[in-house]
């Protein structure tokens, strides 16, 4: 039986393949500077924008953001906050469950699963990457799946999260166009937004024809283990997936519009439907403090320029609560993770 450092060598081997470079710390210290001034931009528009608003009611920023907060429902926010918080969490982790049996561990029970989710909450704290190579990691010892392949079916799950605010944003646009007609100004959103979707409709049944065919055309490609699930999966698989997470999505929808009245922001379920999709992937880019979906929130509502702090204390809360239930079950992870099989 392997011991844990031999494990965890084995893990990293698989994930990094070769050790960093000094050109590879180069390229990474670029990355960072890039999207820490990407940061400070957006941060520095919103706060314009705050500013101009409070301006018009000859207040200061910060006495306008005091009294946008004071003004807000705590008590019922928090009501609502708290079991979303265990739901997301819930259905995150059924999703996760079911995509592992049916590309890795078919004998994975959903209890196996829970705390291992749970504790990745904890590590995305610091970062998001860290917390998927934990689920990698306990694939590896316990269950002893290689790296790239656990990888890979977490890969899958990250695009079908794409695909899943894409379809929904589409079904809000298709239903709620005249919102985002009105919403669009001179960011054109009434256009973009349709063409976006389209476009990425379009190319997901070019992307599983890809992977599950058999010509020899690509096949160096798809026969990587970074894409062993898919091409594994069958279309069905990406039904299921995208029917699996739509919960949490729906549940976004009327927990966002929900507090947004309770903070005294006059929107719609509508609106939210369109829009909430696009400000998640937004949230998705590598930008510290999810700072282009904080400008989008402005950009989308922008007689509501508060907003953009409302999506911090609303993300803020949303990582901490997720962590807290990580460290009801980080006993029970740890045990998993770290005793021998």
């Amino acid at each position: 039986m392997q011991t844990n450092d031999q494990v965890d060598a084995a893990l990293e081997v698989e994930l990094n393949g070769t050790e960093e470079t000094p050109q590879k710390r180069g390229k990474s210290l670029l990355f960072k500077a890039i999207t820490w001034l990407l940061t400070l931009g957006c941060f520095y528009l919103v706060i314009s924008r705050l500013d101009a608003t409070a301006a018009r009611e000859d207040l200061t920023v910060l006495e306008y953001l005091l009294r946008f907060f004071g003004d807000a429902n705590w008590g019922l926010w928090l009501a609502i906050m708290l079991p979303y918080s265990v739901f997301f969490f819930l259905v995150d982790a059924h999703v996760s469950w079911r995509a592992i049996r049916w590309f890795n561990v078919p004998e994975l029970r959903l209890t196996q699963v829970l705390p291992i989710r749970a504790s990745t909450y904890i590590l995305s704290l610091i970062n998001e990457q860290v917390g998927k190579g934990a689920m990698s990691l306990y694939l590896l010892r316990r269950h002893k799946v290689p790296g790239w392949q656990a990888l890979s079916t977490i890969i899958m799950l990250g695009l079908m999260e794409i695909y899943q605010l894409l379809f929904f944003s589409g079904i809000g646009v298709v239903l709620y166009y005249g919102l985002v007609v009105e919403a669009s100004g001179a960011n054109r959103l009434d256009f973009i937004l349709p063409v976006v979707i389209a476009i990425a409709m379009a190319y997901l049944p070019i992307h599983i024809w890809f992977f599950r065919s058999r010509f020899k055309f690509g096949d160096k490609v798809r026969q990587l283990q970074i894409f062993r699930t898919f091409r594994e999966a069958r279309p069905i698989h990406y039904l299921l997936i995208l029917l699996c997470k739509a919960p949490n999505l729906i549940g976004a929808v009327l927990v966002y519009t929900t507090a947004l009245q309770l903070f005294n922001v006059d929107v719609g379920f509508g609106q939210m439907l369109a829009f909430l999709p696009v400000i998640f992937l937004a949230a998705a880019l590598p930008l510290p403090f999810h700072a282009g979906a904080l400008l989008l929130w402005t950009v989308l509502f922008p007689d509501y320029p508060e907003v953009g702090a409302f999506s911090l204390v609303m993300h803020t809360f949303f990582l901490l609560a997720n962590a807290g239930i990580g460290v009801l079950f980080l006993p029970k992870a740890n045990k998993e993770l770290f005793e021998e099989s």
